[in-house]
């Protein structure tokens, strides 16, 4: 998991809170600030989960190269073999 994953689950889960806050005390600047905190931390998190999924994918696209090659060394040392 990224770090921008994990920060921005903290900032969202932050800001939920300070926006929360504000409501229940009737802190406008709070509630505010609270938002703001809440759309970075899913910002992040979004960043994060995109980094994931492209490291995943590039990780997929070796494990398969790497497949194909070793059924490519089978196939030759069979034909070779035969």
């Amino acid at each position: 998991m990224e770090k921008d994953t994990v920060k921005g689950a903290v900032d969202d889960a932050a800001g939920r809170v300070k926006r929360q806050v504000g409501e229940w005390t009737g802190d406008t600047q709070a509630q505010v600030e609270g938002a703001a905190q809440q759309i970075k931390g899913k910002a992040e998190k979004a960043w994060g989960n995109v980094k994931d999924t492209a490291r995943d994918a590039d990780q997929r696209s070796h494990e398969e190269v790497e497949r194909e090659r070793l059924e490519s060394e089978r196939r030759h040392h069979e034909a070779v073999g035969s």
